[in-house]
């Protein structure tokens, strides 16, 4: 892709159980940085799977709007983020403000290790209204799918 990187789709696939609404942290990043308009926001530089939080207070405001927490702040989210620095999901570049990167081969293996790579599984969240008219769908009253 132009000026960008294209990652396999298991980066973009939803780790939780089948029906379920939650959506994790670095998944959320992932589906930023997919987006064209956020491109001011966050965006990958550097090298593959390195990306940078050029607006870190709206990535949180983001993030709060999709799990109904509007007291959301980059404090909270970096201490987020830190967590997965222990599972090795991403880490943060050194000597860098709101630089990090992921891990996708550990990412893999951690998440998916019985995944066929190269299969083409489809893309997490197909094209659609984002963030949802200020909610996303974690905020949907949990109703019996039909």
């Amino acid at each position: 892709g132009r000026g960008g990187f294209a990652f396999p789709d298991w980066a973009y696939k939803p780790e939780s159980s089948p029906g379920s609404r939650q959506i994790q942290l670095w998944h959320f990043i992932l589906e930023l940085l997919r987006k064209e308009e956020y491109r001011e926001v966050i965006a990958w530089q550097g090298d593959y799977g390195e990306f940078v939080i050029k607006d870190p207070d709206e990535v949180a405001r983001l993030w709060g709007v999709r799990k109904c927490k509007p007291h959301m702040n980059y404090d909270k989210l970096s201490r987020a983020l830190r967590y997965y620095y222990n599972k090795r999901i991403l880490h943060k570049t050194k000597g860098k403000r709101f630089t990090y990167k992921f891990n996708f081969s550990k990412v893999v293996l951690v998440n998916y290790p019985l995944l066929d790579v190269a299969g083409g599984a489809p893309l997490l969240l197909a094209p659609g209204p984002f963030p949802g008219g200020g909610h996303g769908p974690d905020c949907a009253p949990l109703t019996p799918e039909v």
